[in-house]
């Protein structure tokens, strides 16, 4: 029984004057799983909901299967529904299929073979057995409580009922009785969201064994590169609209690796024909001087082959000066620069805080340096040394102590026990949770006001590519979570400290823009502590790693 595949044809949406989707096209054939990634608010959500049915296009068209499986923030049942009623709703459409299939075989059973309905009933048996061994029907039950495990939820009773549960097991629930049913076409955002390293990678498998159409949204790399056989870039490309990649999130790096390396050589080169032709319009354009004089050698027939040449350089002067203007107004625009921290500022607070004559034995060699240091209740005995140009990864679960070593290590949280601290030592900490003081101004403002004018001037805000020229203007109480972050990442970079501490470094951040942040840490701005869940980052790390205990009591 072949399932049909899930087709977006032309779907624009408008909400609050802006085109969130502007004729945007989709082909999801069953087999096929296609991530949506991009920055916040470019649409990958509001494509769900309309391929889903949840919300409707003001044009365009959507074809899907008649069942198609949502991922909803919220689950479709009252607080009073248990885990139990989550299951058999679940697994009602196999039983019922299993139910059919001994329905039929009873009534093949009283049916003689040469009778008018026993080929009509054989026919229907054959083809309610291809849709049972389709979704799996007889190993549903045994099905369900594996991915019940896999998610961690094998020892929830089943009668605990929804308002009893977490937020995080409500949200592994709704997963969980997804991948129970198996439907047509699967649509999933945030998938990884509330879920530990394993769980992730059983959903992952879990996934890739779906025979439908699966289309996904996702900041999770790591899940991205497991499940995805095609990756849909929805930010607006330099030739404007998304663009499909085939492949995983590796393949979909390397094809905007190689997109860049083509957009630099092709800009390069534009910028070097440009010059030539200015240079070629001014030297002619010299040449055709009104006041220029005879050279001895030119006195012989001057009037004549003056007149000619005059006119050859007329014409190139004409040819240059037209294949020039065409070329200034179809100019290719220079290729963004990479994200990068600015050295100049940590080489001179580095100067500065050797000038302080740091002694031997006073912790020289390093940065910073903790004995035995403890937070009551959230960090416990801990020794750590952080010397300069360090790359150091903190891990641990939730709760283990994370955030907090970083506050400590920013010398922004009191703790017992001995910190060394190089004087003079510049710090910069990008914390889960961003703020501001005076969020009724706005991000340009607050960058002018923090670096104050002469760096913000020397380091434009719009130069570092993270926020845009829009968003730099609203106020910032009115930006996103991952605007704020921006703006707050932007702050470090145009001024990076000699220690340099990120706590979850990739939260609301787009796929691209992580990327672009870990390389460039990788190459500045002095020692760098992160601490992290993502899996992609922690699983490409080069540098040390300390793993925290939650600590006691």
């Amino acid at each position: 029984m072949s399932r049909p595949a899930l087709l977006a044809h032309d779907l624009v949406r408008i909400r609050g004057g802006r085109r969130i989707l502007d004729g945007f096209s989709l082909t999801a054939a069953p087999g096929r799983r296609i991530g949506l990634i991009g920055e916040n608010g470019v649409g990958k959500t509001t494509l769900l909901r309309l391929l889903a049915g949840v919300d409707q296009p003001d044009s365009g068209r959507v074809t899907r299967p008649d069942d198609v499986g949502f991922l909803h923030q919220e689950m479709p049942f009252d607080a009073g529904a248990t885990l139990a009623h989550v299951l058999d709703d679940a697994l009602r459409e196999p039983r019922a299929a299993l139910a059919e299939l001994d329905q039929l075989t009873a009534l093949l059973g009283r049916t003689p073979d040469g009778s008018p309905d026993h080929a009509a009933l054989l026919e229907a048996y054959a083809r309610a057995l291809e849709h049972a061994q389709e979704m799996q029907a007889w190993d549903a039950d045994r099905s369900a409580a594996i991915i019940l495990g896999g998610l961690g939820l094998d020892r929830v009773p089943r009668d605990r009922t929804l308002g009893a549960l977490s937020g995080g097991q409500r949200g592994r629930l709704a997963l969980a009785a997804l991948l129970v049913r198996r439907p047509g076409a699967l649509l999933l955002d945030e998938p990884t969201n509330h879920l530990d390293d394993d769980a992730a990678d059983f959903v992952a498998r879990r996934v890739r064994d779906l025979p439908g159409a699966v289309v996904l949204a996702s900041h999770d790399r790591a899940f991205l590169d497991a499940v995805c056989t095609e990756v849909i870039d929805l930010d607006p490309a330099p030739g404007g609209g998304p663009v499909r990649y085939g492949g995983n999130y590796t393949d979909y790096r390397a094809a905007q690796r190689a997109e860049y390396r083509r957009w630099e050589r092709r800009y390069a080169e534009e910028q070097e024909e440009l010059a030539d032709l200015r240079r070629a319009a001014g030297v002619t354009a010299h040449r055709l001087a009104p006041d220029r004089g005879r050279t001895d050698h030119e006195k012989m027939g001057y009037g004549h082959r003056g007149g000619r040449v005059q006119r050859q350089i007329s014409r190139r002067v004409r040819d240059a000066a037209r294949r020039l203007a065409e070329l200034e107004r179809d100019a290719i625009a220079a290729p963004p620069r990479p994200l990068s921290f600015r050295p100049g500022l940590v080489a001179a607070a580095t100067e500065a805080a050797e000038g302080h004559g740091v002694e031997p034995g006073e912790g020289a060699d390093h940065l910073v340096s903790l004995h035995d240091v403890h937070v009551p209740g959230r960090l416990a005995g801990l020794r750590l040394d952080i010397g300069p140009g360090e790359r150091l990864l903190v891990t641990g679960g939730n709760g283990a102590g994370k955030s907090t070593l970083l506050w400590v290590l920013a010398g922004r949280l009191p703790a017992r026990g001995e910190t060394y601290r190089r004087p003079g030592l510049t710090t910069g900490l990008l914390p889960q949770d961003t703020g501001f003081a005076h969020p009724e101004r706005t991000a340009r403002e607050i960058y002018a006001r923090v670096l104050g004018a002469r760096r913000a001037e020397e380091v434009p805000l719009l130069s570092l590519g993270l926020l845009s020229e829009a968003d730099a203007g609203l106020p910032v109480h009115r930006l996103s979570a991952g605007q704020r972050r921006r703006l707050a990442l932007a702050l470090l970079v145009a001024r990076p400290p000699q220690l340099l501490l990120l706590d979850e470094p990739t939260n609301h951040l787009s796929p691209r823009l992580c990327d672009e942040l870990e390389e460039a840490l990788g190459g500045g701005p002095g020692a760098v502590v992160v601490a992290s869940h993502d899996r992609w980052l922690r699983r490409r790390w080069r540098g040390r790693e300390v793993r925290l205990n939650p600590a006691p009591g």
